[in-house]
């Protein structure tokens, strides 16, 4: 991750989030609830947070105090971030840092101690650097922000019936986890109970590891699933991520074309689709040809938004 050469000149520290004992109290976050951080960044006589800019589907965007936290965070905390109010308030969404709630955690408890630089980048598709945004993080940060909002989303006059997206290939299609983002980046322009139809390999499963799978299984139907995450008490890790598949279920149809069982991804509450040409036919013989169709070749490396 980092090369031969840091990695000969520099300590590094593998942060865990689930052994309290390497962390130490940072401050409070906005409910009251104490957050420890990483003790080597605690202690630290200066600190630099480095990182990549894009939008984010639940923070609005990548980069700036997300290094900070939830990235060396105690698990505690990095729960109560993730909690089923904060992931389901609409304003929790890609490209939106005003307002947002999942941004403004990230900034209240990424704030707790001085933070003394940041280094952002913006990247292509080549995963080439476009942009560095250097300076104080929030400056920083926001000026990154408005560029890959500028490079990395497009802006469309109406929602559509049909939308095809994809999860942008390896690595990020290996599993069912990571391509709700594609799905939830199609959810942003689908027309209410339109039909989302996604391609991803998805060779890794769901994966077999965590409770995603066992949290979508468990569930007969996407709103059982809500409620059942949204119960008060209710705390399981990968919660979240189920969360937005159950949401993006109940406003669209979505049929996916992968290697998973065709069993197990009606037990997910998906559409086993075989071929996606095919289930877009489907959908236009049943709409009209003239329906208009987007596609989303890059899946979330693109995010579409409407514009009022």
């Amino acid at each position: 991750m980092v090369g031969p050469e840091v990695l000969a000149r520099c300590r590094l520290v593998n942060h865990t989030a689930h052994d309290l004992a390497t962390m130490l109290p940072a401050g409070r976050s906005g409910d009251g609830e104490t957050v420890y951080l990483n003790r080597e960044y605690v202690e630290a006589d200066r600190r630099i947070v480095l990182g990549f800019i894009e939008p984010h589907f639940m923070a609005g965007f990548s980069g700036g105090l997300k290094g900070i936290f939830p990235a060396v965070a105690d698990i505690a905390s990095i729960m109560r971030y993730h909690d089923a109010r904060t992931i389901g308030d609409p304003r929790s969404t890609w490209g939106r840092l005003e307002g947002n709630p999942t941004q403004a955690i990230v900034r209240h408890n990424g704030s707790l101690l001085p933070l003394d630089f940041c280094v952002n980048v913006t990247l292509n598709r080549r995963r080439e650097i476009t942009r560095f945004f250097c300076g104080h993080p929030l400056a920083a940060h926001e000026a990154g922000c408005r560029f890959s909002k500028q490079t990395a989303m497009v802006a469309c006059q109406r929602p559509f019936p049909v939308v095809v997206t994809t999860n942008s290939g390896y690595p990020l299609d290996q599993n069912l986890y990571q391509t709700v983002k594609g799905m939830s980046a199609a959810a942003q322009i689908v027309a209410r109970d339109g039909y989302i139809a996604a391609a991803a390999r998805c060779d890794d499963g769901f994966p077999e590891h965590g409770n995603f799978k066992s949290l979508l299984f468990a569930h007969r139907s996407p709103r059982a699933l809500l409620d059942a995450i949204e119960a008060p008490g209710f705390s399981l890790y990968d919660q979240w991520e189920a969360q937005l598949l159950a949401l993006i279920r109940l406003k669209a149809r979505v049929g996916l074309q992968s290697e998973l069982p065709a069993e197990e991804v009606r037990r997910a509450h998906l559409e086993p689709i075989a071929d996606v040409a095919v289930a877009v036919e489907r959908e236009l013989d049943r709409l009209g040809l003239d329906a208009p169709v987007a596609v989303l070749p890059e899946g979330p490396q693109t995010i579409p938004y409407l514009v009022s």
